[in-house]
């Protein structure tokens, strides 16, 4: 909830304004409108010789589960730029960014998850601040009840029933509620 606008700090009001259908929060003073939208979350699949790396997290939520590299996306960045830089953050390995992979929806933590396929482009990899270890991983190495995000794992399903196929495509969905 916010309470003061941060053009002026004035207090908000919650109400639809003219022209839109939902309530905002309003600063009758100087007229801002302060939108609230969903936040991205972007990664990278990375793959070196049929294995994908992974990382093991270091943070809350999900502590101690694994993951692809990813994060929010920042201001002044590209989706693309954000997918490099989680993965070099996280786990400290260099990619060649490939075509969006999948976009995931959801709306009950208002964000939107995007995945890339992207290629390792060398081995130097390590754990980043908030990975506990990072590792190159087979299909069958995968430990899925210890994926952290459900995203991820629709992800990887995704990637590895289109490989067994011999054709990627883009997938887009949504995540209910549980």
């Amino acid at each position: 909830m916010l309470k003061f606008c941060s053009n002026c700090a004035a207090l908000l009001a919650r109400r639809v304004p003219p022209g839109d259908s939902l309530p905002r929060y309003v600063c009758d003073q100087c007229g801002e409108i302060h939108y609230q939208n969903p936040r991205m979350v972007v990664g990278a699949i990375p793959e070196w010789e049929g294995r994908l790396l992974l990382c093991r997290r270091a943070i809350e939520p999900r502590y101690g589960y694994w993951t692809l590299p990813a994060g929010f996306m920042e201001n002044d960045e590209s989706t693309g730029q954000a997918a490099s830089r989680e993965t070099l953050e996280e786990a400290g390995a260099r990619i060649e960014l490939g075509e969006p992979f999948s976009i995931l929806s959801v709306p009950q933590v208002n964000q939107v998850h995007l995945f890339y396929r992207a290629r390792l482009l060398d081995l130097n990899f390590k754990p980043g601040e908030e990975s506990l270890e990072v590792a190159l991983l087979a299909e069958s190495e995968v430990q899925w009840k210890d994926i952290a995000f459900r995203t991820v794992g629709l992800t990887l399903k995704h990637f590895f029933a289109d490989r067994a196929r011999g054709v990627f495509g883009f997938h887009a969905g949504d995540i209910p509620p549980r």
